[in-house]
């Protein structure tokens, strides 16, 4: 979109009446006084520094008159509808948000710290939402109206953003958008609870061991970040590959090939999906591939490669246990086109599995690992997981946290007799399993 259509769009913060029409007002004399052909050429950062000078000039010349807050207050509005996303931007800037809920333009809703609140702030109607949502969706070479009502998209800054509007939403038009994810070491994770020294101690060895690892969990349970913490133990001169629908894993080495998917462009043609960047990934001589999460007919491409080869590689799945995580990945993979019998497919996730790790989100926002199961089971057994580490919550008490212990149980002789060819010391909280009745083994569907 120009420079000249963003500032001249008919939008208002979420205030009502003159409050509105003097944004409005600003954002015309605005216009007037900028040259176009020169802010277009400025950088970001420059181009609002600019705007906001320019429109200083014209308060302090043609008033009103308003205190040093309503004037500062006033210049970012009309600056962020110019250039911004309206109310959203304050949102945006500020870190204790992980996530922006717009149902419609009288509900706006954030989550911090894992609770969902709700702001007094509004869009003046349906329309200016729509604008907000056109100007997002544009940056990316999208569309969303009546025949495309349902879209994925991205900020620049790497927000993810998804946008449903009527008819399938009821409530008017929709967007959520989360919060690009800061990197998180796995010693900034025990500090928050979300798991201890001993599981990091033997998370580090299945690591470097190059064992098959699966992080699973509901929406908002902290996977990415756990893998992003995870992938920090891979060594350095390994070559890895990362694959993602919306780039967000920040790995700190030096030999780190990001692959993206892509959307259609709006004549539906040049989709890049991630199936097609993991069959790609195979031609890259990878070390280890990363593949932000596992949703479709990819899971059989990924599960042949840790199958064949490719150890040491780390995906995300939703699902609520391992047990679930072990059937949806079974489940995904028989979506492929290649038409693969669900015996085999048990068969390929017994071979190429050998870890999951489970996520939950407590009552209090808290994200904690809440089990390390280990898959114990070979070809055409049905699936046994022996659980190495859980967490066992406690009620939440009255100040409204949840409190728990982790607990920890022998290794089977198979893991430790890995750890060990690979130089990794066994973890002296876990131990070793003599005998399949140490274990703490359960069967999965």
């Amino acid at each position: 979109m120009s420079l000249r259509a963003r500032i001249n769009t008919p939008e208002e913060h979420g205030s009502r009446g003159e409050d509105g029409h003097l944004v409005a007002s600003y954002r015309a004399k605005l216009l007037e006084e900028i040259d176009l052909a020169e802010m277009s050429s400025l950088a970001a950062a420059d181009r609002r520094a600019r705007l906001e000078r320019v429109l200083g000039h014209i308060i302090s010349r043609e008033g009103p008159v308003l205190s040093t807050v309503e004037r500062s207050q006033l210049i970012r509005r009309v600056v962020d509808e110019a250039l911004g996303l309206g109310i959203l931007e304050p949102l945006l800037e500020d870190a204790s948000i992980t996530e922006i809920m717009v149902n419609g333009p009288d509900a706006i809703f954030v989550e911090r710290g894992g609770r969902v609140e709700q702001l007094p702030l509004r869009f003046v109607s349906a329309d200016q939402l729509m604008q907000t949502i056109e100007r997002i969706v544009s940056t990316v070479n999208r569309r969303v109206d009546e025949s495309n009502p349902m879209v994925d998209a991205r900020l620049p800054s790497g927000e993810r953003v998804n946008v449903i509007i009527p008819p399938l939403s009821l409530t008017g038009p929709t967007l959520t958008i989360r919060r690009f994810p800061r990197s998180f070491t796995l010693q900034e994770l025990i500090a928050f609870g979300s798991l201890d020294e001993h599981m990091v101690f033997l998370l580090a060895g299945l690591v470097q061991a190059k064992f098959n690892i699966i992080v699973s969990g509901a929406t908002g349970t902290g996977k990415t970040t756990l893998l992003n913490a995870l992938s920090a133990l891979i060594p350095e001169h390994e070559r890895i590959i990362t694959i993602e629908d919306s780039a967000e894993l920040q790995l700190q080495q030096s030999h780190v090939v990001r692959l993206e998917s892509r959307p259609p462009n709006v004549e539906g043609k040049g989709q890049v999906t991630i199936r097609d960047l993991v069959r790609n990934s195979l031609r890259m001589r990878p070390d280890r591939i990363v593949v932000g999460e596992v949703r479709g007919g990819e899971s059989l491409d990924m599960l042949q490669a840790m199958s064949t080869g490719h150890d040491g590689s780390l995906a995300t799945v939703h699902a609520n246990s391992a047990e679930d995580a072990l059937t949806r990945l079974q489940t995904l993979a028989s979506m492929s086109d290649v038409e693969v019998p669900f015996v085999a497919l048990h068969d390929q996730i017994n071979s190429a599995v050998d870890v999951i790790v489970q996520l939950t989100r407590f009552a209090d926002g808290a994200r904690r690992i809440t089990e390390v199961a280990l898959l114990d089971s070979h070809g055409g057994e049905p699936y046994r997981l022996a659980t190495a580490a859980r967490f066992t919550a406690q009620p939440m008490t009255a100040d409204g946290r949840v409190y728990g212990t982790f607990d920890y149980f022998p290794l089977p002789r198979r893991t430790a007799d890995r750890l060990y060819m690979a130089g990794q010391p066994i973890p002296q909280a876990f131990g070793v399993a003599h005998s399949t009745d140490q274990l703490a083994t359960r069967e999965a569907r």
